[in-house]
C-alpha cells in the first residue's frame, strides 16, 4: 500500500530551498508514495513546475490576513465576522511593530497566526516542514501524521533564530533534516538533546537536466568579462559587496558585465548603490530567470559573495557547468568548495572578492585547473532521495 505524504512550504518563490523541493519532488517515486503539497500560499516561479503527481493543496484560508496592512485586514476580518482572526491579527501587529528581527518576528507570530489556520484532516504517514519556521510549526501543531520531519536549510545559528520557541516543537519531531554536515554539527550544538534527531540530505541537482537547460539559446555578446551571480536580493547574498568588488574592477582597468539573477526585499538599496558608483552599464539586476542555467554556461566565472549559506545550490550548478567559482569564506563554504582546486575561497569583503576575480582573469593555468578538476567530479545527488525513503521507512 503507498504511504501518504505531505510537504508543507510558504510558496514557491525563486529560492534555493524552493527550488529544492522541486528537485525532490521531481525524483520521487510516485509509485511508492501519494504525495500531498500544501503551501500557505499559491505563488512563485516554480510553481508551474510542481509535478502533476502532485496533489496541490487548497490554500488556507486566514493566512491572507496576515499577509496585508493591519488595518485592511482587521476591517475585511470583521466585515466578515470574524472577530477572533481580527484579534489575533490586532495582537500580531504589535508584534510586527516592535520585533526588528525579522525572522524572530515570523517565529513570534505563528501562536497568533496558528488560531486563524484550521488543521488538515487527512491523516499521513508523513508530513515534512520543508523550511525552518512556519511550515515546521504548522506541521506540528495542525498535521496529523504518524512521523514528521523538519528541514533546516541554513546555518542554524547565523539565521538569527530564537532556539528557545524552536525548541519545543523540535522535541516533537522525528528527525531534523539539514543540507550540510556543518548544519549538522551547529545543529548538534545548538540543541544536543536532539543530537540522535538530526540527519544530512544534500539538495538534490540533475547534472542531465541542468546541462540540457543550458543549452538554450541566450542573445548576450558581450566583448569583455562576463560574471554571473545568483541569490535573492538579501543582505545574507552580499551583493552590495559584489557590487563594490565591480567598482574595483572597472577602476583597475577591466571591461565587467556582471548579471545578478534574483529577486527581493533589497532591490531598491542596490539600484542606488549600483547608481551612486556609475556601475548601470557593468552591473545588471535581471531579476527572476525560469531558467538561468544559460547565463551560468555563458559566464567566464561564476562569483557567489554571502555571508552565510546551508548548501547552496547555485554553486552546485555552477560547478556542473564547470564554471571557474569565487566564493566567500562563510562557514559552511568547505563543504562545498577545495580552496584552489574547485574554486577559490576569498574572505568576506569587497577587496579580497575583487582580487579573488582578477587573479583567475590574470590566471590562464588557474582557471584551467578548476574547470578540469570540476570535470572530473562526481556531482549529481539524485540518490540522495534514498537518505528520505529510509526515514519514511524507519521505525
Amino acid at each position: 500500500m503507498k504511504k501518504n505524504i505531505l510537504f508543507v512550504m510558504n510558496n514557491l518563490n525563486c529560492g534555493g530551498a524552493e527550488k529544492a523541493l522541486i528537485s525532490l519532488l521531481e525524483t520521487i517515486d510516485y509509485s511508492q508514495f501519494n504525495v500531498d503539497l500544501f503551501l500557505f500560499k499559491h505563488e512563485g516561479l516554480f510553481l508551474s513546475k510542481v509535478p502533476q503527481q502532485v496533489n496541490l493543496l487548497a490554500e488556507p484560508f486566514g493566512y491572507e490576513y496576515f499577509d496585508m496592512a493591519a488595518k485592511e485586514a482587521v476591517k475585511s476580518c470583521i466585515k466578515q465576522g470574524r472577530f477572533d482572526i481580527a484579534w489575533s491579527r490586532v495582537r500580531a501587529g504589535f508584534i510586527f511593530q516592535n520585533e526588528k528581527n525579522r525572522v524572530r518576528c515570523e517565529q513570534r507570530i505563528w501562536k497568533h497566526l496558528s488560531y486563524s489556520l484550521k488543521r488538515i484532516n487527512k491523516r499521513y504517514d508523513v508530513a515534512i516542514g520543508y523550511l525552518e519556521k512556519t511550515p515546521i510549526y504548522f506541521c506540528v501543531d495542525k498535521v496529523n501524521a504518524k512521523k514528521k520531519i523538519g528541514f533546516i536549510h541554513n546555518d542554524y545559528d547565523k539565521l538569527g533564530m530564537d532556539p528557545e520557541i524552536d525548541q519545543k516543537y523540535f522535541d516533537k519531531l522525528d528527525n531534523i533534516v539539514t543540507v550540510s554536515e556543518e548544519c549538522a554539527s551547529v545543529l548538534k550544538q545548538r540543541f544536543p538533546v536532539y543530537k540522535d534527531k538530526v540527519e544530512v540530505m544534500y539538495n538534490i541537482v540533475s547534472p542531465k537536466v541542468i546541462n540540457k537547460m543550458s543549452s538554450n539559446h541566450l542573445n548576450m555578446k558581450y566583448h569583455g568579462v562576463n560574471l554571473v551571480s545568483l541569490g535573492r536580493l538579501h543582505h545574507q547574498k552580499g551583493f552590495e559587496l559584489a557590487i563594490e568588488a565591480c567598482k574595483n574592477l572597472i577602476d583597475s582597468g577591466y571591461k565587467i558585465k556582471w548579471h545578478v539573477i534574483g529577486e527581493g526585499e533589497e532591490r531598491t538599496k542596490l539600484e542606488k548603490l549600483i547608481k551612486a558608483n556609475r556601475l548601470e552599464e557593468n552591473f545588471i539586476l535581471l531579476g527572476l530567470k525560469e531558467n538561468p542555467y544559460p547565463y551560468i554556461h555563458k559566464a567566464d566565472i561564476y562569483v557567489h559573495p554571502s555571508r552565510f549559506e546551508g548548501k547552496s545550490i547555485a554553486i552546485d550548478e555552477a560547478k556542473i557547468l564547470n564554471k571557474p567559482i569565487v566564493v566567500t569564506n562563510f562557514t559552511t563554504v568547505k563543504d562545498q568548495i577545495k580552496d584552489q582546486e574547485t574554486g577559490l575561497i576569498v574572505d568576506m569583503t569587497s577587496s579580497s572578492i575583487a582580487e579573488g576575480i582578477k587573479r583567475l582573469l590574470d590566471d590562464d593555468h588557474l582557471r584551467g585547473k578548476l574547470t578540469s578538476n570540476l570535470s572530473n567530479e562526481k556531482l549529481g545527488t539524485e540518490s540522495e532521495i534514498e537518505k528520505l525513503y529510509k526515514l519514511f521507512n524507519a521505525g
